[in-house]
């Protein structure tokens, strides 16, 4: 028996919620949980946004820490401070315009200043570990917005994403250790691929485990995520608002839980198997629809390892939208 309490809970929160337990069988999710601070316990927590999921895994992720903050406001010094060796912390300031991928290499937390925005390009986090990136806007990039491959403990938070060329966050190639949090993204097709290729199995097989929470997923069209190999891929306590094509798909061997959720307008809030990929397991549970279908699940996903809290799911749509909700600028870091 695992006992769901989030560690960001004071002594206050935690007599306005009761914990809930996951039942486990061989290792394999069979249970539902409900540990649900909303309101006045929200408010209360120490700090309701901090960094929970799979990347607090594999040692945590800390990005720079307390290492002094340098301020950047132009893409050459931007692009100067995200590859320079050593930890850092890097503010970024107003609007920064740029084209391709910018790389960021580890120890780096990249934190936008109140407006922050990267225009026509993004960020490459390859082959790096312990990378932090929050409160940014991106927009109009013409290849990724935030693409990770063969990198470890990485925490995307607090952006918001529109109108780019390929994905808004694209996690690949043996990426592991990853959080996905209380980001929006609005007027795009391709949201967030997790493993690039069907054949890249011998890579990615034990890797690509991902937590995917609190986002909103606004008018949106498909890959929230769509998963390959990872497993358990947690998908908990996301709103989908009038998304297109599909909410979530697994394939090719993943394990995905979609838990605590919010589906409105939303004809197909998830499903096994997408275009040519072969189906994956996907547990649901706990879920809320409104005017949406049923989705599509099947199979057993592994258990989950770390502690976290969840919303209601009939409240996700208010905690994600409302003030301190999903996107750049909803909070202060």
């Amino acid at each position: 028996m695992t006992l769901i309490v989030s560690r960001r809970r004071t002594a206050a929160a935690l007599a306005l919620t009761a914990a809930a337990g996951v039942a486990m069988a061989g290792g394999l999710l069979s249970g539902v949980s409900a540990a649900t601070p909303t309101g006045a316990a929200r408010l209360a927590m120490a700090d309701p946004y901090a960094l929970v999921g799979w990347a607090t895994q594999g040692g945590g992720t800390s990005g720079g820490g307390g290492t002094p903050a340098t301020t950047v406001n132009n893409a050459t010094a931007l692009t100067n401070a995200l590859k320079a060796s050593g930890a850092a912390v890097i503010r970024v300031s107003g609007t920064i315009s740029c084209s391709g991928m910018l790389k960021v290499a580890s120890n780096k937390s990249v934190i936008g200043n109140s407006g922050a925005t990267i225009s026509g390009c993004g960020l490459n986090v390859a082959s790096a570990s312990n990378v932090i990136i929050r409160n940014l806007t991106f927009r109009n990039w013409n290849d990724d917005a935030i693409n990770v491959q063969y990198s470890t403990r990485v925490w995307i938070d607090h952006n918001t994403l529109t109108n780019g060329y390929d994905g808004a966050i694209d996690i690949k190639r043996a990426s592991d250790y990853v959080t996905v949090s209380w980001n929006r993204i609005f007027d795009h097709d391709k949201s967030m691929l997790l493993g690039h290729s069907d054949g890249n199995a011998s890579e990615d097989v034990g890797h690509l485990r991902v937590t995917y929470h609190h986002n909103f997923f606004d008018g949106s069209n498909q890959r929230h995520p769509r998963v390959r190999f990872g497993n358990p891929v947690h998908v908990y306590n996301n709103y989908y608002a009038n998304v297109g094509s599909y909410g979530v798909a697994s394939t090719e061997g993943a394990g995905v839980l979609v838990e605590g959720n919010y589906f409105e307008n939303t004809e197909d809030p998830f499903h096994r198997g997408e275009g040519s990929s072969d189906p994956g397991n996907l547990v649901a549970r706990n879920n809320h629809f409104v005017n949406s279908g049923s989705g599509d699940q099947g199979g057993s996903v592994a258990s989950i390892p770390y502690s976290y809290s969840l919303d209601s799911a009939s409240t996700v749509k208010s905690v994600v939208t409302g003030s301190g909700g999903a996107g750049a600028g909803k909070i202060s870091v």
